[in-house]
């Protein structure tokens, strides 16, 4: 388990981690007139009279804004625009790193729909795509819907990059214990961006129920305090119209996945599930429960966190970079269903076939049960 004490003297070290970097040392005359003054307005003048050829004359061909309101953030919560910094920080040194795309974290001091919309609308002309993060459910839905007409790709990364990674690991769990999805039964803890999201994926794959678990229980259509998101997703869910709390739900299911808060998976839960289960703790910092936890009662369990110091990492880290990448490379203005369609079947096909340990790596490595 990381030291997080260390995490946070290294980001005092670092005072950020991420810098704006140069392309062209500016270390004599001539360099400096063709980087700036006079030279500088040769291409603006080109951009002037065809706006296209901002592509080919700046950086908008390989940047992404990364964009948040801090209402949502990991899962502490609403914790505003300033504490969201080092998340969206984060988030653009794995762009840089992974996929090679120059990212800045922008993070908005209003929370108001009209508002993110209009800021994000009117910064747009240096970005070759806008990655929503950390903002909360329902507006998150409707700010990505409103931006589509930028000409840029827009999206939101809680739910797609999520909703496609968690499809990947578990097409590659149940093939490692040998189900699929038209056996199981998927319980899935949290109705926000990411859960949502989730749900409409996966129901795609017609598994044999799934329910979802909100803070006051199992969504069904017989409650009357769901809004518009939670009522739709009666239409997918629940075909039985069951009601109860998550240790209802979870009670013979063979998923479980945590797209919640910390603690909320206890071991008595565990227990319930059917055998060879598969269990997604994605809450960050701190999963719904730790995977000693689940091997300490149950030796049959595929156990995945959504943390980079455990094994079997799910986390949308495996998808975002990949999907802006190949936006960007072919000038897409959207991303579609079938650009997060390759995406999944690239990360699904790493999966290996053979006899599965105790845990499982999802992307192929065998794992030692932690003590």
């Amino acid at each position: 388990m990381a030291n997080l004490n260390k995490a946070l003297i290294l980001h005092k070290k670092l005072k950020g981690k991420i810098s704006v970097q140069s392309k062209v040392k500016l270390d004599t005359r001539e360099i400096l007139s063709l980087a700036y003054t006079p030279g500088v307005a040769e291409p603006v003048r080109e951009i002037a009279v065809d706006p296209n050829k901002v592509w080919d004359l700046t950086m908008k061909r390989n940047t992404v804004a990364v964009i948040s309101d801090g209402s949502a953030v990991l899962g502490l919560g609403n914790v505003g625009a300033k504490a969201a910094i080092p998340v969206m920080e984060g988030k653009c040194a794995i762009f840089k790193e992974f996929a090679g795309i120059d990212a800045f974290p922008i993070c908005i001091e209003s929370q108001n729909v009209d508002d993110i919309v209009l800021i994000i609308k009117n910064i747009s002309p240096i970005f070759g795509g806008i990655n929503i993060e950390d903002i909360s459910a329902p507006r998150c839905f409707e700010i990505e819907n409103r931006l589509q007409d930028l000409g840029i790709p827009v999206m939101h990364d809680d739910q797609h990059a999520t909703s496609i990674i968690v499809l990947a690991a578990l097409l590659n769990a149940l093939e490692v214990v040998k189900k699929t999805f038209t056996d199981c039964k998927i319980v899935i803890v949290g109705s926000g961006a990411a859960g949502t999201a989730t749900v409409k994926l996966l129901s795609k794959l017609s598994p044999k129920d799934i329910l979802v678990v909100d803070r006051t229980g199992i969504i069904s259509s017989s409650r009357t305090d769901l809004n518009p998101c939670k009522q739709e997703l009666t239409k997918i869910t629940n075909r039985q119209n069951i009601s109860g709390s998550l240790s209802d739900a979870a009670k013979n299911a063979d998923v479980l996945i945590g797209l919640s808060s910390k603690g909320l998976f206890t071991q008595e839960i565990i227990k319930s599930l059917n055998p060879d289960p598969i269990i997604f703790a994605m809450a960050n910092p701190d999963p719904e429960i730790y995977p000693a936890e689940v091997h300490a009662v149950r030796d049959d369990a595929i156990m995945a966190t959504g943390r980079s110091d455990f094994p079997n990492q799910v986390n949308n880290v495996l998808g975002f970079p990949f999907i802006f990448r190949g936006a960007l490379d072919v000038r897409a203005k959207k991303i579609n269903i079938e650009m997060n369609n390759n995406t999944l079947r690239t990360y699904s096909a790493k999966v290996k076939k053979f006899n599965r340990p105790k845990t499982y790596d999802i992307f192929g490595k065998i794992s030692k049960t932690p003590k």
